[in-house]
């Protein structure tokens, strides 16, 4: 597979607007007949944009956060399935970044330059919370045995290689970049969710599968220590939401411009002129703006932490090396860094969470009750973001940012905040 190298944001976010259109097309239909877009993906990968987040060190465009965020938003914004397939294989290539060897992160960000995909198996059900993990990894002579079943395993279905979650035989949490195509991997499209129902979050059972030890990236030290990977998944998370809530919104716009009927007493002979329809738009845009922004503040909180984080890891390897931050030690700057991008995160995650499900479920009550009918299939934008916001739940967000305003309590150190 060979695919585009895009070397600067800018061009990422000219190469994200020209795919969106694209993918754009047959969106609904797709979403109807739960339409596998393996055509589509491939058109998406061929133009660079799943290598974006390679640093520039290894031949990548190493864009920064807030790029990455405007690109999975308008990738959402045409078809939400579409976006989300590749949140894991960013949240991937971070872990990557922070935690790989020099070796690791050649090879692996090579394979993604080249075009090659990264799902994702992290999920389990029937354990007693959604951090759990019962999937082992043993020792087998210079390698490694990976036994146990994975599900929500977004785009697993379509990748190349399946970054596991796994427990090792000391009971730490790795993570192994299994080839899709190995011994003993079985991936089953077994997802039937009401919403984002193209994108193979279903279940990978792994028999016996036998996997390189330089496959074994470290995970559990990640949130051991102050990194972005966290926030870099929630941004993500919060991406896609923006750009559901921005279709949604678009679709509104367009439905009421072209077919809707003014109500009765509004005495207007166009519903765009139906004055409650205009402060129900009004109030509408407004929250959107305010998403996209606090969406693109949250990139810039988690480029300096990023920054902060790299400085000083390389700082810690020097006894020479200078303080990072204003005046703080070394650790405790990072740890304030990566703390302040968590919480500008959840802020983002928080408000796109509601405005995306607002947004959807709005559209039908400007646009009236043709909205309704099957043929428009613009009640994909709700079930895709009722069932997306599930992924955490955002009360707890709220939770976290008052704690840390209020009481000076940093968030948690975990994926889901």
């Amino acid at each position: 597979m060979n695919a585009a190298v895009i070397t600067s944001d800018a061009q990422a976010l000219a190469v994200a607007e020209h795919i969106a259109q694209q993918l754009r097309k047959d969106s609904a239909l797709r979403d109807r007949e739960r339409r596998q877009p393996h055509a589509e993906l491939e058109l998406f990968t061929r133009s660079g944009l799943w290598a974006i987040s390679v640093p520039k060190a290894f031949g990548g465009a190493g864009v920064s956060n807030v790029t990455l965020a405007k690109v999975i938003t308008r990738i959402a914004q045409a078809d939400a399935s579409l976006g989300q397939i590749p949140q894991n294989h960013f949240y991937a290539l971070e872990v990557l970044r922070v935690n790989g060897s020099p070796e690791q992160q050649q090879r692996l960000y090579g394979e993604v330059l080249a075009g090659r995909r990264f799902g994702n198996a992290l999920a389990e059900l029937g354990t007693k919370t959604a951090h759990d993990r019962t999937t082992r990894l043993s020792r087998d002579g210079d390698g490694y045995r990976i036994n146990g079943r994975k599900f929500y395993s977004t785009g697993a279905l379509y990748a190349q290689r399946i970054p596991t979650s796994v427990i090792d035989d000391d009971g730490v949490q790795q993570l192994v970049f299994v080839p899709a195509a190995a011994p003993g991997v079985q991936v089953i499209d077994d997802w039937s969710g009401f919403g984002q129902r193209t994108t193979g979050s279903g279940s990978v059972v792994f028999d016996n599968v036998f996997v390189a030890a330089n496959d074994v990236v470290p995970f559990q030290s990640a949130f051991e220590r102050p990194t972005t990977v966290g926030p870099l998944a929630q941004i993500l998370h919060a991406a896609i939401d923006t750009g559901i809530a921005r279709a949604a919104f678009e679709d509104a716009l367009h439905f009421v411009r072209t077919r809707s009927r003014p109500w009765v007493d509004s005495g207007q002979d166009k519903a765009s002129d139906d004055p409650l329809t205009l402060k129900s738009f009004g109030h509408m845009s407004i929250r959107l703006h305010a998403t996209e922004a606090l969406l693109e503040r949250a990139g810039e909180y988690l480029d300096r932490a990023a920054a902060a984080v790299t400085v000083t890891a390389s700082a810690s390897a020097s006894a020479s090396a200078a303080n990072v931050g204003a005046g703080l030690p070394r650790d405790e700057s990072a740890t304030d860094l990566v703390a302040a991008a968590s919480i500008a995160v959840a802020e983002a995650r928080a408000i796109s969470t509601e405005i995306s499900l607002a947004a959807s479920t709005t559209l039908f009550e400007l646009a009236g009750s043709q909205a309704t009918l099957a043929e428009h299939n613009l009640d994909r934008h709700w079930r895709n973001a009722r069932v997306h916001t599930l992924h955490d739940p955002v009360r707890w967000k709220y939770h976290a940012i008052g704690n840390y305003y209020l009481n000076q309590v940093n968030p948690p150190r975990r994926g889901t905040l």
